[in-house]
């Protein structure tokens, strides 16, 4: 058993019904948290919190897309009246879409940026009025990218919307202080889930080089190893960042990427 760094604290995880989000709720889960599998397909999320505990107790499924604000009330509600109430947040639903400026489609544009930044407000919003009720601080958690503060080509709407996501941390920051409540953004590398698998042809395609290509010369080209993230290592991060006991790490953005853009 972990040293149960989140003994008793209720986490909201989006997006978290498989990737990154699913092993952020496992080590969260594996130390002491109550968690919450929020995510677009509920059979995929039910099946994650039975994974985790199979008896039921620290661990439930939402039905909730993060872009509609109905759902995300009432999913946050659901939480509230399960466990009574919310002190982490990690806001992690995202998808890719990737093609060139001239050609993209407003549409996917504005799907684009509503998952990644209308969902983030959303689910803050919601989270922020129970953290601030509660009086036992928090910690809110934004699953931003390298791209937050790189560009790629392909990638307008993404890289936009995760630039976005660390303005909306500062601000939450600097509000949520006086609350005890904590924002920071985890700025993850490369790693390997379906979404960036489902990458790699499209690049290719697009930029008309071969598969290998695009994982050396394009995805992991600027680290120091030519290694990939992995999901435990941003899921330890985002350990650190929940269990962080003060104010002093609050408002930042934490790049995880082998060295990929070096603050």
């Amino acid at each position: 058993m972990s040293t149960q760094k989140l003994q008793d604290k209720i986490a909201v995880i989006t997006g978290a019904a498989s990737g990154i989000g699913k092993d952020i709720a496992k080590v969260y889960f594996d130390n002491g948290a109550k968690v919450v599998i929020a995510d677009l397909n509920m059979e995929a999320a039910s099946a994650a919190a039975l994974q985790f505990d199979p008896n039921g107790e620290r661990a439930m499924a939402v039905a909730m897309d993060v872009t509609d604000e109905a759902a995300v009330e009432a999913g946050i509600a659901a939480v509230v009246q399960r466990f009574g109430g919310v002190d982490i947040l990690v806001s992690n639903a995202g998808i890719q879409i990737v093609g060139p400026v001239d050609s993209y489609e407003f549409s996917n544009w504005k799907k684009m940026l509503a998952i990644h930044l209308d969902g983030a407000f959303l689910t803050t919003r919601a989270c922020l009025k129970l953290m601030y009720a509660q009086k036992r601080g928090g910690s809110v958690i934004y699953m931003g990218s390298v791209h937050s503060k790189e560009a790629s080509v392909l990638k307008a709407p993404y890289v936009a919307a995760k630039h976005g996501l660390v303005g909306l941390c500062k601000v939450v920051a600097k509000e949520g202080a006086k609350h005890g409540v904590r924002a920071n953004v985890i700025c993850p590398g490369f790693v390997r889930t379906p979404l960036v698998e489902k990458q790699i042809p499209e690049q290719a395609k697009e930029l008309g080089i071969t598969e290998d290509e695009v994982v050396r010369n394009v995805m992991l080209k600027d680290t120091v190893d030519g290694e990939f993230t992995t999901v435990d290592d941003v899921a330890q991060t985002a350990l650190f960042l929940a269990s962080f006991p003060t104010n002093a790490l609050t408002g930042q953005s934490i790049v995880v990427s082998h060295g990929w853009f070096m603050q």
